[in-house]
């Protein structure tokens, strides 16, 4: 994330970048021969592996987030202020979570052996939550207690395949990954096909380090759905994006400096995300953000409670607090991704604040329902898909 009024330069996304991405395809297969992905004997019963809830008792809560995730918590008028007033619960909140692959190998000896990670609360992407759900880490939510969430998470982030009945998870904040390009400096690109092939393009266009954002729209070009794809369909798309380096159309796999190269006319075009792209407009508002012909990669990352929490009401309360609309609202005007809460776009309408009316923040219902995930991947197939992934990324 550029950085905005108030806001450093350094965001979940940017550090994502930086520290997963790269650190991934720079070590490649090297990586990928570490215990990292064995978690035979990690699995779980939630029922079991649980701790006594002391919240009415101790009135605390420890979360770990990702950086520059939540507006300044020790203002007075900060989000988490305003709950520990309201609540009497004194927060310990950490922003540890630097990359989803390097905190689940943080805590997978803990949670796999039945031991506390001595948190209430993480919040993990699509992906890895659904991950931790299937291996039993995570302790089943109260809805009672939760009313916000089940009246106001919006439409297009229910239903989820590996948590339907938002049993394990609440959305904390979600995004949308398309195409951005220079209008200064070239048409507007409107598919990924496109991207991939049009040849005033050719080494100008950049592609993301995350290989579940990339490799989806790769996916999607050979008729694949990223939600449910075989192994013959990865291999289709994993050659086409194979001719596409060899071809030279792809400048590089970027990291945290995609929008500078885009700025500066290094590229012309990219594949990138809605996040990014909101901030980078108030410097140049000739960065244009597209919903490519294929659609666009909804992700979200999620608040989980893990097993051995020992403040399960107090962290219900807070996903119950987030869920209010005017909360929402004031989370969403601070970190500029997409506000997961119905009602928050009209309260900041209210306040007439610019960002109430970016699609960026609040998709319009036409561009959430052309919108897809990526399918949860076993053991086997993280191993093979990352390998295959890096042979292609790294040159």
């Amino acid at each position: 994330m550029a950085e905005g009024p108030g806001r450093p330069g350094l965001s979940r996304r940017t550090v994502l970048r930086g520290a997963g991405g790269v650190a991934f395809v720079g070590a490649s297969l090297a990586a990928l021969k570490l215990p990292f992905f064995s978690v035979d004997g990690a699995q779980q019963d939630p029922r079991t592996c649980r701790a006594t809830d002391v919240s009415a008792t101790d009135k605390r809560l420890i979360i770990s987030n990702w950086p520059e995730y939540i507006d300044p918590i020790h203002k007075p008028n900060s989000t988490v202020s305003v709950f520990e007033q309201r609540t009497g619960i004194s927060v310990d909140y950490t922003d540890d979570i630097n990359d989803n692959s390097e905190f689940y190998a943080k805590v997978k000896n803990q949670l796999g052996s039945c031991q506390s990670i001595n948190r209430d609360m993480i919040v993990m992407t699509d992906w890895m939550a659904a991950r931790m759900i299937g291996l039993g880490w995570i302790q089943p939510l109260d809805a009672s207690k939760m009313p916000n969430l089940h009246k106001n998470l919006i439409p297009r982030l229910r239903n989820r395949p590996w948590d339907p009945d938002l049993k394990y998870h609440a959305p904390w904040q979600s995004g949308l990954t398309g195409i951005a390009y220079n209008a200064d400096r070239t048409g507007e690109v409107k598919s990924f096909s496109e991207l991939l092939t049009r040849s005033d393009l050719h080494g100008k266009i950049t592609l993301l380090t995350e290989m579940r954002d990339t490799m989806g729209f790769m996916l999607r070009t050979v008729g694949a759905d990223p939600d449910k794809f075989t192994d013959t369909q990865w291999q289709n798309a994993l050659d086409s994006l194979s001719k596409a380096v060899a071809d030279g159309q792809v400048r590089s796999f970027n990291g945290n400096d995609y929008l500078n190269d885009l700025a500066s006319g290094n590229t012309l075009a990219c594949a990138a995300w809605s996040g990014d792209v909101i901030l980078a407009q108030a410097d140049n508002p000739n960065i244009k953000f597209v919903t490519p012909e294929e659609g666009l990669s909804l992700w979200a990352d999620n608040m989980l409670v893990p097993n051995l929490a020992q403040h399960q009401a107090n962290a219900e309360k807070w996903i119950d607090y987030y869920y209010e609309p005017d909360v929402a609202a004031k989370l969403a005007d601070w970190n500029y991704y997409i506000c997961p809460v119905q009602g928050a776009q009209e309260v900041m309408l209210k306040l007439d604040k610019p960002a109430a009316k970016s699609p960026l923040i609040f998709p319009t219902d036409e561009m959430l329902a052309n919108t897809w995930g990526f399918m949860a991947l076993n053991d086997q197939q993280e191993i093979q898909y990352e390998r295959d992934w890096a042979d292609v990324t790294s040159g």
